[in-house]
Formats: structure tokens, C-alpha cells, sequence
């Protein structure tokens, strides 16, 4: 099933010190906003990957057992890498993934269809729009939590190749079972805010969790952070992941089996806290993409916005997409969020952008009529 390989570590290792002979990078930085000469001397040593093809739907898109003899559990080992996501998370731990949690974006794509029947364009979308802003466009390697050397080099620039960790792009404000990342950690597990999730699974879904608790939490968790984060940010795309996020372990951690379309706490447990799928577990019945997110979001509707004088300072962004402006969502994010980052991208840089600027529109749904953008042309 993952059947891209990716460079091997002497390779990375190689090209790595050899770029370090030229520049001296901070720890955090990226290829992005690198200068021209900065470009010229840089992208020749490194080993570039063309990237894959985009992964098709699946030929057989039933339920089936995902907890088998080839992907059981292992706890993880020192250098393994975890992130914000539990989805995610999970499939690297029973190797869906490539266990170190260093992988392309055709195996994202294939893993989140195969371990959790994700819809195909639902999976294209989200998994390119994540590596494009944080994963290494010239190696075709995304971490899917902090910052590795596995997945290429360091370099200066605005952007950084720091994997899903990073703040305000894929992982954003108001999670469930994460702190905000003003408050130092936005990505490890939180009792704290588990708990909660527990205690609203109780008092909303007779202690399930469905959509009606989804609706219940994500209200709440935007009001602690409206109350407490005074960087709260909740605009354009963390505005749509966030409502996509509280639909996700109805859709893909239930029991594609169960009728009862509710997830219960000890299975939620095993996913948010110990990243493992439970025994026997069977992946959903059907390929599932954005549904739902409308049901959790009509109980509280909110505008997109931030705090912009510290906390309860919530203002509405009239510049944010919305769920009525979707196509704002891609414009705004190829225009200001990839050309914010890559002003000026050249060689196998510029080639890796425009193909995977390709693969991300395939990943919208034809009845967005949203117009195609090719800010650095066609290749």
C-alpha cells in the first residue's frame, strides 16, 4: 500500500552537510524567502523528488479490519515522531505510516483512505494543503508533528519546513485535546482538556460522543479561548478545520459495523491519549468526506475572527473565507499563504509548487466551481 519510497537517511544526511558548508540556518526557517543567490547555491545540492502521483480512490471502499496482522500496534521508540493530529498519529503507530512519522504526501493520502475509508478528494485536500505549508516541497517529505532534519534541510525564510506543529496553519486554536499554542504546547495530549471531552460526551451524548456533543464542545472551546488566549485566532483555514476537526472521530473512530454513528470514551481514549486503534477495529462502512460540519457548526454560528487587543476581544475578519465563501478558502490560501511564503520560487522548487498546486485543486469538489489559480504558471 505505501508503495513510495522515500530518501534514506545517509542520503538526507549527505545532502544536509553538505549545505551546511554554504549557509548557516536557524533552527526553524525553510526554504521559503530565501534570496535568488541564496536559491542558486542551495537547491543544486539537494536531492530533489519529483513528486508522486496523487493516490486514486480506493478499489475496495467497504468496511474492512484495519487492526491486522501487518499493522499492529508499537509503542514508540526515542527519534519517533508525533503530532497534533490522532488520526495521524494512530496510523504511524500500526504502520499505515511509516512509523518515524516521516512520510510523503501520496502515503498520507493513501493511509488516512485505507485505515479510515476518507474520502479521496477530502484526503488530496487537506494533505496537500498541509505539506504545501509545512512540509519540504523539494524532498517531498512532511513531518506530521515537529521539526526533523529528516525531511530536509534548514534555511532562512518567513515560512518553516517544522512540520504539523506549526501554529496557524494545519493545527490552529480552540482543539479539543490540545492547548492553544499561546500557552507553550499545541500539540501533545492534555488530560485537562480530555477530561472535558469526557465530561461533554456525558452531559450532551449520554456519555457517546456524537454530533450534538461536537456542537456542544466546539461552542465552549471557542468561548475559553475567546477568554484566555489573547492571540486567538480563528480565522481562514483554522475557521474550517476546526468545525472538520470535531467531526472527524465520528466519522473515522467509530466502528465502521456499529450503526450508532457515536463514538464511546474508552475507544476515544485509545485514539486521543495512546494513538492506537481498538482490537478488532473495522474502518468506516463508506468513503466519508465533509460531512457534518454544518450540523456542528448551526447550534453556535460564529464569523471568522480573532482577539485583537488581548482576551474578549473577539472582532469579526471580514477578509476571512467563510463556509459561504469556500472558494475564498483556496483563493486566500494560494494567493497570500503560498505566495506569502514562496515569492519567488525557481528550479525544482517552482516545478515541485506548481505540481502539487495542481494536486491540491484536484482535491476541491467540482460543484465549488472555484477558478484555478497558477501563480508561478504551468509546467
Amino acid at each position: 500500500m505505501l508503495s513510495k519510497s522515500f530518501p534514506t537517511l545517509l542520503t538526507l544526511g549527505f545532502a544536509l552537510s553538505h549545505i551546511s558548508t554554504v549557509f548557516t540556518f536557524p533552527a526553524y526557517g525553510s526554504l521559503a524567502g530565501l534570496s535568488e543567490r541564496e536559491l542558486d547555491a542551495i537547491l543544486p545540492t539537494l536531492t530533489s523528488t519529483k513528486p508522486g502521483t496523487t493516490p486514486g480512490p480506493l478499489k475496495y471502499n467497504g468496511t474492512k479490519l484495519i487492526y491486522d496482522k501487518d499493522h499492529l500496534w508499537n509503542p514508540t521508540k526515542p527519534g519517533d515522531i508525533r503530532g497534533p493530529c490522532p488520526g495521524l498519529n494512530t496510523l504511524a503507530s500500526h504502520g499505515y505510516l511509516p512509523r518515524n512519522g516521516i512520510a510523503t504526501p501520496a502515503q498520507i493520502i493513501n493511509a488516512v483512505q485505507e485505515g479510515f475509508n476518507m474520502e479521496n478528494r477530502a484526503a488530496r485536500f487537506v494533505t496537500y494543503a498541509a505539506f504545501l505549508v509545512d512540509g519540504n516541497l523539494v524532498t517531498d517529505l512532511l513531518s506530521i508533528g515537529g521539526k526533523t532534519k529528516l525531511t530536509g534541510p534548514d534555511s532562512p525564510g518567513p515560512a518553516s519546513i517544522a512540520g504539523l506543529n506549526t501554529h496557524a496553519v494545519f493545527e490552529g486554536d480552540a482543539s479539543m485535546t490540545r492547548a492553544d499554542d499561546f500557552f507553550g504546547d499545541n500539540h501533545s495530549f492534555n488530560q485537562t482538556l480530555f477530561d472535558q471531552f469526557v465530561d461533554f460526551s456525558k452531559r450532551f451524548g449520554g456519555g457517546l460522543y456524537n454530533f450534538t456533543v461536537a456542537a456542544e464542545l466546539r461552542h465552549q472551546r471557542i468561548k475559553e479561548s475567546i477568554a484566555t488566549n489573547p492571540k486567538f485566532d480563528f480565522t481562514s483555514p483554522r475557521f474550517f478545520t476546526a468545525y472538520a476537526e470535531s467531526t472527524f472521530p465520528v466519522h473515522f473512530f467509530v466502528d465502521g459495523r456499529n450503526p450508532v454513528r457515536a463514538l464511546s470514551m474508552e475507544n476515544a481514549t485509545l485514539f486521543f491519549r495512546d494513538m492506537r486503534f481498538p482490537f478488532d477495529f473495522h474502518r468506516a462502512a463508506e468513503p466519508i468526506g465533509p460531512d457534518g460540519i454544518r450540523e456542528v457548526f448551526a447550534p453556535y454560528p460564529i464569523k471568522a475572527g480573532k482577539n485583537i487587543n488581548g482576551i474578549n476581544t473577539y472582532t469579526p475578519d471580514p477578509t476571512s473565507a467563510d463556509f459561504d465563501t469556500f472558494c475564498l478558502l483556496y483563493t486566500n490560501f494560494v494567493t497570500n499563504t503560498v505566495g506569502g511564503l514562496y515569492p519567488n520560487p525557481k528550479g525544482v522548487l517552482r516545478t515541485n509548487l506548481i505540481i502539487n498546486l495542481k494536486n491540491l485543486y484536484g482535491g476541491l469538489s467540482p460543484t465549488a466551481n472555484c477558478t484555478e489559480l497558477f501563480p508561478y504558471g504551468k509546467v
